[in-house]
């Protein structure tokens, strides 16, 4: 007699953000996820904002007493500079959602990540859909943490072309000191980065099922999406899922292709900081050869994803309620 799989505890660390707040309702609707906490910090707006718009969404979303944090309002050493240009003044597509009543947990956010992440009875996924400075804070504070991470898939980095810069993405390019500890975290780690964050777009008549929805998280599931474009025709704009692409490569795993590669973060100030160096070489070159080889993180990058597949995933989640 078999039995079903216990859902797999996760915790999502994010700046809420449109594509963040996608990113939720699918953690808080798929059956096979265990959303235990929230924890935010600045990015896409400020951190007040983020852990205001992380409350509205877990509420329209209808999801048990799950706890959010507040963290970090900036970056290790670089000054906060949000996306506002892209997620509007309140970081929400200026939907005029209403305020949550919720409140945040009266912990901090490594203080709540710690603790979840101990307490689990099983090992928990980290999905960071953000800078990744509460979780580079969390791993030089409480490294003891790592023992009971069982993988962490991130939203950040770039193999080809960036969106900060043309080289970075804006994750890393906003803390690049804290994307390069979390890939020294010395846990199984996947990159969800832009080249497959790009590609998953639900399609338009979908996209319009949804805003029509009487059930609120559907609908603000319909509404983010049609924020966030491209359109697939000018009559009938489909939606990109985005930073839910991480959530759903956890759900499914076999959605996703990657490849196990070095990856590096460029500290270095100029055009080319914050950019996600990926070595995809079939063999050593002359740096290499002449300078001995330096030791790098191994990362699982992916490098394709089926998009109908992803896109099939998040409607039967957000809409089976």
């Amino acid at each position: 007699m078999s039995t079903a799989p216990r859902p797999t505890p996760v915790i999502i660390d994010c700046d809420t953000g449109i594509d963040d707040a996608l990113a939720l309702l699918l953690a808080v609707r798929h059956p096979g996820l265990d959303l235990r906490a929230v924890t935010c910090v600045a990015g896409n707006t400020d951190v007040d904002g983020v852990v205001r718009n992380t409350l509205t969404v877990l509420e329209q979303a209808g999801a048990p007493g799950v706890p959010v944090a507040r963290g970090a309002e900036r970056p290790l050493i670089e000054a906060v500079r949000t996306a506002r240009h892209v997620h509007g003044a309140d970081g929400m597509g200026d939907l005029g959602l209403p305020a949550p009543t919720r409140t945040p947990a009266d912990v901090d956010a490594v203080t709540l990540l710690r603790r979840e992440i101990l307490a689990s009875p099983e090992p928990v996924t980290l999905i960071p859909t953000a800078p990744a400075t509460n979780i580079a804070l969390l791993l030089r504070t409480h490294p003891e943490v790592v023992r009971n991470i069982e993988r962490i898939v991130f939203m950040g980095g770039a193999v080809e072309v960036g969106n900060a810069t043309p080289v970075a993405e804006f994750n890393v390019w906003h803390d690049p000191e804290a994307a390069a500890i979390l890939l020294t975290a010395g846990v199984p780690i996947t990159m969800y980065g832009l080249d497959v964050f790009r590609r998953v777009i639900v399609p338009g008549p979908d996209v319009r099922r949804l805003r029509a929805s009487a059930e609120p998280g559907a609908r603000l599931a319909g509404e983010l999406l049609a924020h966030r474009g491209p359109a697939t025709d000018e009559t009938d704009p489909g939606g990109g899922l985005g930073d839910a692409g991480a959530v759903c490569a956890v759900a499914d795993p076999g959605g996703l292709t990657t490849r196990r590669l070095p990856v590096e973060v460029c500290l270095a100030p100029g055009p080319s900081r914050g950019q996600t160096i990926v070595d995809r070489r079939a063999r050593p070159g002359e740096s290499e050869i002449h300078e001995g080889t330096r030791e790098q993180p191994l990362v699982d990058v992916a490098l394709d994803v089926d998009v109908e597949r992803y896109a099939r995933l998040y409607l039967a989640a957000v809409e089976g309620v």
